[in-house]
This record gives structure tokens, C-alpha cells and sequence, in this order.
């Protein structure tokens, strides 16, 4: 069937939206962030020069009632804002679905909308508390910088997929790691934050802009239990959508395996959170040692998704720039 042109401008059009819209939900946080720590440092000075900080009343005192302070409303804003980005990112993915008659994950651009947009919404579930707001600016700045990506050097114009990939396995497949590719973002970058926070309270560096930052993000453990949880759910997507490529692939190329690029390093990442998740479990690792594992565990993601897509040759070449 031919590609229907306006249903995929429509879908650029949504990426390009969702794009902007959470570019504002960061400024929204950051300001956010200033107002918040602007107003501390407003209600620290009466203090500190002795003067009353609280005013007493008394009988026949009209107290006006107190709004919410400027920053909490501009963190509710971002948040809603934020719910709006969600949609249109998905509306983008949906879009481009309709419009190439097929499901939209044939090329790296695709994929790589699948996987944020996957981020987006486990962070929707898991960090929707109020003490974790701080926490959005640290996972949508990646999420910003690999929509970018997506959108300039690895977009592809919709089409029809190659014939190698015109199988059921597709959506199955692909979606899995997608998703749990999405879901390792989350967890990767609670384990930087964990990491941060943590060396801030041992090192007890509470000045500068990094110990103020530091104190906005959610205590250490916190972090710590929110990286674990994401790997949970992420890992078993992710060992799924293994073996369902194993699958795919025996009736596609006749074997299970073949130690092909891409396969090799899934493996390897798929080990790396296998060896966090024990790790975690194990005395003596649960603190730094895991938290270093699965960044690491992620990087080989990254360079799963990136350098062996574009720049090794294998029989997953035609999933790069397509």
C-alpha cells in the first residue's frame, strides 16, 4: 500500500511538538529550581539577622489565606505539561504506524522514538510523587538529547520495511526490547543520581550549585531502591525480547545464534544486569559496586543501539540508518 503522506507529516509534526513541549518542561524545572531555592534563601535572612521570621496573631487578626509558593505550582505545570509531551509523543508513533501501513519499528528513527517514549511514561508511573520532580530534569535532558538524534541523524523518511523484516516477529520482538530498552534509561539514570547523591552526603559537600542540587533530589537509598525496581521489570523484558530474536531469527537465517555484533553485545548487556540484580542482592555490593554495574550495563545499551547499528557490519545492518 503507498505511504500516506499527510498521516506522516502529522506524525513528524507530534514528534516536533513532543520535542518542544518537554524542552519546556526543563526550563519549567529549572526555574522551578531557582524560585525554590531563591525563596530559601528569602525566609534564611530575617533569621540570620535576628529579625522575626513568624508574625504572631490575635484575636480579630485577619489572616489572608497563603497560595501555593511559585515554585510548587511551576512543578504541578511542568508535570501537566509534561503528561501533554507524553501524548503527542505517542501520537507520533501511532501516526507513523497508520501512515506506513505497517508497525513503526523498521529503522533506528523508530526505535529510538519507541524507547523514549517508553522512558517517558515508567517515569510517569514511577516518578509521579511530588519529592521526585527534581529528578525529571535528569531523565528528560537524555530523553531531549536522543530525540534529537532521532530526529536529525537517524531519521528516515516512512516507507515500507525490508523484506526481511515483513514478519510477525517484528512487533513482538522489537516492541519487547524497545520498551525494556526505555526502562533501563530510567534505571541508569537513577543510579547516576544515586551515585551523586551519595557522594555529596559522605563527602558532606552541601555548598556550591552541586551540593544545592544534591538537596533537591530524593536521599540516596531512594534512588538506589528506584534503580532496582525499573531493572527488575526491565530485565525480564529484555531477556524476552532475546530469545524471541533467537526465534526469529532461526526461521529467518536457519540458527538460533550466531554471535552476530548485535547479538553478542545483547548478550553481554543482558549479563551485565543479570550480574546487577545479584549484585544487589549480595553484602558488600549493594551500595557503589551495583550502581556501577548497571551504568554499565546500560552503556553497553548505548553502544548496542549506536556503534553496532552504524558503524559495525552484521546481519542486523539493515536496522541502522534505513
Amino acid at each position: 500500500m503507498p505511504i500516506d503522506e499527510t498521516l506522516a507529516q502529522y506524525s513528524d509534526f507530534a514528534f516536533k511538538s513532543a520535542l518542544v513541549v518537554y524542552a519546556l518542561v526543563v526550563t519549567l524545572l529549572i526555574w522551578q529550581y531557582a524560585t525554590a531555592r531563591t525563596q530559601r534563601l528569602a525566609e534564611q535572612e530575617p533569621a540570620m539577622a535576628g529579625g522575626p521570621v513568624v508574625r504572631p496573631t490575635g484575636p480579630g487578626r485577619i489572616v489572608e489565606p497563603v497560595g501555593k509558593p511559585l515554585s510548587e505550582r511551576l512543578g504541578n505545570m511542568a508535570f501537566s505539561v509534561l503528561i501533554v509531551g507524553a501524548v503527542l509523543h505517542i501520537l507520533s508513533i501511532v501516526l507513523r504506524g497508520f501512515a506506513t501501513h505497517r508497525f513503526p519499528l523498521g529503522n533506528m528513527y523508530e526505535f529510538v522514538t519507541m524507547a523514549t517514549a517508553a522512558a517517558t511514561v515508567v517515569g510517569l508511573v514511577f516518578l509521579r510523587e511530588q519529592r521526585y520532580r527534581a529528578t525529571w530534569v535528569f531523565l528528560l535532558v537524555p530523553v531531549l538529547i536522543l530525540m534529537f538524534l532521532a530526529g536529525t541523524v537517524l531519521y528516515a523518511d516512512p516507507a515500507p520495511v525490508v523484506p526481511a523484516l515483513r514478519s510477525f516477529w517484528l512487533p513482538i520482538h522489537v516492541t519487547i526490547v524497545s520498551i525494556g530498552s526505555g526502562v533501563f534509561l530510567v534505571s541508569g539514570v537513577a543510579s547516576l543520581l544515586f551515585l551523586f547523591r551519595l557522594r555529596q552526603s559522605e563527602g558532606n559537600e552541601s555548598g556550591g550549585p552541586l551540593g544545592a542540587i544534591a538537596k533537591r533530589l530524593p536521599d540516596a537509598r531512594t534512588l538506589d531502591r528506584l534503580a532496582y525496581k525499573t531493572t527488575i521489570i526491565g530485565f525480564p523484558l529484555f531477556g524476552a525480547g532475546v530469545i524471541l530474536g533467537a526465534i526469529w531469527a532461526e526461521a529467518a537465517w536457519g540458527r538460533f545464534w550466531g554471535w552476530d555484533p548485535k547479538e553478542t553485545c545483547s548478550f553481554i548487556a543482558w549479563v551485565l544486569y543479570a550480574a546487577y540484580l545479584h549484585a544487589r542482592a549480595t553484602s558488600g555490593w549493594r551500595d557503589t559496586r551495583a550502581a556501577y554495574i548497571n551504568i554499565a550495563g546500560f552503556t553497553a545499551m548505548l553502544f548496542n543501539l549506536f556503534i553496532i547499528n552504524i558503524v559495525i557490519s552484521g546481519l542486523h545492518s539493515y536496522a541502522g540508518l534505513t
